[in-house]
Formats: C-alpha cells, sequence, structure tokens
C-alpha cells in the first residue's frame, strides 16, 4: 500500500506468514478477519491459499477485491466503447491504461471535495477552510469522482472495475494529501507531496486463475465470524483507542463515492455506524469472546503489540478459556515522528490459541 496504516504489517509479514505456514498447510482457507490494507491477504494468495478477507471499512474492501478477483487484466469493454467517441483510445496502450489516462485528463470541478477540503473551499461546518488538498487535486479528485460515480449508475462499469478504478484514486488521493500520517487532522501549510499534481496510476494486478477460492466480505468481525468455516483465521485488531472510521473518513467517503456531512474541524464524516469495540478496553474481550465462539475454525493467529489495549497477560488469561494458548514475542522499529518520546524498539506478539 502507498499509505502509512496504523498497524501496518508490511514490516512483520515474513513473521506472520511463517507463523500462518507452521499452523496450516498451503492451499489451506485462511479468514484475514480484519484485512485493512490487504497486504497479509495478498501474500497469502501468493502462497496458493483459499483467503477469506474480512474488513468494516468500506476501501479495505475496494482494496481486497483488487488483491484477491483479478485472473486477467481487465477489459472495460463499455467503457473503452463510450469514451471512444470524445477521448482519444490509443491503440499501443491496454485497455486499462487508456482508462486510467481518460480519469486523469477528466475536467475539474469546484465540488465537495474542493468545498469541504480545500483552502480555497466554504465548508458548511467549519468557521475555517481545510488542507487536506491543494485546490487543484480537490477539483480534480471531484471531477474524477462525479465520472467514477456516472459510470457506475449508468452500468458501464462493472463491479470490479469499479472498485479498480476507486483503488486507483484512493491510491492516488493518499500519495498528494496534506497529512502528517493520517486524516485525524491536515497539515496547516501545503508541502512536500501535497504540492505534486494528483495522477492515478495503473495498479500492478496479481493476476492468478484461483478467483472462485477467495472470498471478499464487510462488515463487523463479530457479526461475520458465525458466517465464515476456515481452516486458521488471522485477527489483526486494532491495538489502541484510535478509530479506523475517523483517522481514515476522507479514504472512506472517496470508496464509498458519497457527500457526506464533515463536522468540525478536521471535517470527520458521520462514523458511528463503523465504531469498532477493539478500540475500547471495556468491549475488547466480549468482541473475541463472540468470535471465537461462533466461528467454525479451531486454529486462531493474533497479532498484537505492547502498546495495545490489553497486556499480554491479560490475553493469555482472556484466552486460555478456550484451548491451548502460545505467545511468541519479536521486536522491530516503530514509526515515530521527531518529538516521539516512546522507545525505538517495538514488541510485537503472535498469539496461537489452539481452540
Amino acid at each position: 500500500m502507498g499509505y502509512r496504516y496504523i498497524g501496518s504489517k508490511v514490516k512483520v509479514i515474513d513473521n506472520v506468514i511463517g507463523k500462518i505456514s507452521e499452523l496450516c498447510p498451503s492451499k489451506g482457507r485462511v479468514a484475514d478477519l480484519m484485512s485493512g490494507t490487504g497486504v497479509i491477504s495478498t501474500e497469502l494468495r501468493k502462497r496458493d491459499y483459499k483467503v477469506t478477507a474480512n474488513d468494516l471499512m468500506t476501501y479495505s474492501y475496494h482494496h481486497s477485491i483488487v488483491n484477491l478477483k483479478f485472473s486477467s487484466a481487465p477489459n472495460f469493454e463499455k467503457l473503452i466503447a463510450f469514451i471512444s467517441d470524445f477521448h482519444e483510445v490509443k491503440p499501443e496502450l491496454s485497455p486499462y491504461e487508456n482508462v486510467i489516462n481518460f480519469l486523469n485528463n477528466v475536467k475539474p470541478k469546484c465540488g465537495y471535495f474542493w468545498n469541504e477540503f480545500s483552502c480555497e473551499g466554504n465548508p458548511q461546518n467549519s468557521e475555517r477552510p481545510r488542507n487536506y488538498f491543494s485546490p487543484e487535486n480537490a477539483r480534480k479528485l471531484d471531477g474524477i469522482r462525479e465520472v467514477i460515480n456516472n459510470l457506475s449508475c449508468d452500468n458501464i462499469l462493472t463491479d470490479l472495475e469499479r472498485s479498480l478504478l476507486l483503488h486507483d484514486l484512493i491510491m492516488a488521493a493518499n500519495d498528494i494529501a496534506n497529512i502528517a500520517g493520517t486524516y485525524g487532522h491536515y497539515m496547516s501549510r501545503l508541502n512536500g507531496r501535497a504540492l505534486t499534481q494528483l495522477n492515478l496510476k495503473c495498479t500492478d494486478l496479481l493476476l492468478k486463475s484461483d478467483v472462485e477460492n477467495h472470498i471478499v466480505m464487510q462488515g463487523y468481525a463479530e457479526e461475520n465470524a458465525s458466517k465464515i468455516q476456515c481452516d486458521l483465521c488471522y485477527i489483526d485488531p486494532p491495538y489502541m483507542k484510535r478509530q479506523y472510521a475517523a483517522n481514515y473518513h476522507i479514504l472512506e467517503t472517496l470508496a464509498r463515492g458519497d457527500e457526506p456531512e464533515a463536522i468540525g474541524i478536521s471535517g470527520l464524516r458521520p462514523w458511528r455506524d463503523q465504531y469498532s469495540n477493539f478500540c475500547t478496553k471495556t468491549k475488547i474481550r466480549d468482541s473475541f469472546k463472540e468470535i471465537i465462539t461462533n466461528m467454525g475454525c479451531n486454529e486462531f493467529l493474533i497479532s498484537y503489540s505492547e502498546d495495545g489495549l490489553l497486556t499480554i497477560e491479560d490475553f493469555n488469561k482472556l484466552l486460555a478459556d478456550f484451548g491451548d494458548v502460545k505467545i511468541e514475542a519479536f521486536t522491530h522499529k516503530r514509526f515515530r515522528s521527531n518529538k516521539s518520546e516512546l522507545q525505538n524498539e517495538l514488541t510485537e506478539y503472535l498469539i496461537h490459541l489452539h481452540r
């Protein structure tokens, strides 16, 4: 993924995949219950596992569709025929490349993103403009969003093609967002990558003739657990109080293609419908119990951190009621700002429960 994501497993992917390989043979079914950016799901697909990917967030759903559901390059048959009347379709480019070229040349528009998230806007619920994007990039986002929405409504895009283009738009927007890490707030001045022009790029797709083996779901892990049968369930829950729905609200708006009320200084969308109990110390235990009790699975592998709401002792006590628990610890360098007083090394845990 092109963006820093809270709890991303990019740095520890070898540890996680190595442990999954020990516990579940290749070609088994693994549930990635909180798939996030899809790093683990994608690697599992590369290694011939059958993957069930689930997450609460809509942007994560589109990422997982792109990572797991392409067996061949998209041909955009209806869209190429549609745009050929008014846009040059270059024969030396693939259909996908022509579509990305078309979107990059869509006429900018002063719309929702320009008004709510650029310094030239006049937001409805803030006394001052927000500075998430340059005015030029916000107008481009509005133009491209409108085109994708219209193409989808007119059935010119398949569901698979729509997910791909929204994935590409999210990745491109994140590359030029005026933020320090998450979308909890914007930086006061436009600088660095925020001054570069929004530019969609073709995703390097993983193409395999195995798409029927993979399932992509969206919803609460606690609710979807009872719908899943698998050989191993990998769980990478939120560790801290920071809600993903609030910290990545702009990516969620891009993924949904809507125009929600933008509230307060940060312009948060109404996000309580995606509130995670795993970010609440008083509710996290019940959520784990619900998942483990209801899922059709006997092997669980959980990633957790020393920074988490629960101590590793709490975790051991919680899971011991369900079966045998084994815990492995390893360290890696944490991401931190220059002003951070946190230690450089972070201890993470892989917790194996055999039910």
